[in-house]
């Protein structure tokens, strides 16, 4: 396989992924909030509320191969995902007859992606402190955290409030670019779309959240989470992936569980591995 092709995959992967239901659009419109405070303020009263939990489900990838027309696509069944906020995750997903065909995860040092089967075979792992998050989340597996509703909303940023429809939108520029859209829906303040934007302030990533349950008492997650990329160029092709999440639970976790859940394992028996740096793509290969 192409290693365009495998980095591509890869990181959109590190997004995330379920096996596609349709995404329902909200039709009832309330009252919006009167400013950027109040809004912001709503959003993380839910944070206030996080913990640990764990879930199963599937996880369905469509992508274009490189040359072709017509997309591919891919299932998995997510065995674990495991979630220890504010940034210990891990993620399981098995492929018939390959257990641990793709392990996702994250600490507070650390992020790491290793894909299995032979056509990819590929370990991508990065440092947080190596990333500037102004670049966009293709490859940041915090997207996943803040689509549950876990990343950290920050209102000494430049945030500006809108309102259209269903949504209160709120929109996030970093040195006078915009970066990030944050649709709330308005009648249960719950967010339902989130856009981010590259460098250059152009629409990268679309997630797209539906179907909240609620972990514990006043902690809601979504348990349907769809992410599209989007074109860039003519030989740069869309990628979609949807997690569809069951038996959502709280979970207490010991320390010698977030020992191995949350620890980064060498890259032994892979044929592609990189290391992420400021978005740049780094040969490790053996």
């Amino acid at each position: 396989m192409p290693t365009k092709l495998i980095l591509s995959i890869a990181a959109t992967v590190l997004i995330l992924a379920g096996c596609a239901p349709k995404i329902q659009k909200p039709t009832e419109i309330c009252p919006g909030k009167q400013s950027v405070n109040e809004a912001l303020a709503a959003l993380q009263a839910n944070s206030r509320n996080i913990v640990p939990f764990r879930a199963n489900g599937d996880c369905y990838l469509e992508y274009y191969p490189e040359g072709k027309t017509k997309p591919s696509s891919e299932n998995l069944i997510v065995q674990q995902l495991w979630v220890d906020p504010p940034v210990n995750v891990y993620l399981q997903g098995d492929k018939r007859p390959i257990p641990r065909a793709m392990i996702l995860g994250s600490n507070d040092r650390e992020f790491w992606l290793a894909i299995r089967p032979k056509e990819i075979s590929l370990y991508a792992w990065g440092q947080w402190s190596d990333q500037d998050f102004s670049e966009g989340p293709a490859i940041n597996p915090r997207t996943l955290l803040e689509a549950l509703g876990i990343g950290k909303i920050d209102a000494e940023q430049d945030w500006s409030l809108s309102n259209k429809g269903p949504y209160d939108i709120l929109a996030k520029r970093e040195r006078g670019v915009m970066t990030k859209k944050i649709y709330i829906f308005n009648c249960d303040y719950r967010v339902r779309k989130i856009e981010f934007f590259d460098a250059k302030g152009q629409a990268a990533t679309i997630a797209e959240l539906d179907r909240y349950e609620e972990v514990s008492e006043g902690f809601w997650i979504p348990a349907l989470i769809k992410v599209v990329t989007s074109s860039q160029s003519e030989r740069e092709k869309p990628f979609t992936f949807t997690l569809n999440l069951r038996r959502i639970r709280p979970t207490d976790i010991t320390q010698q569980q977030r020992n191995y859940l949350f620890k980064r394992r060498p890259p032994e028996g892979f044929k592609n591995v990189v290391r992420i740096v400021d978005g740049e793509w780094i040969d490790e290969s053996p």
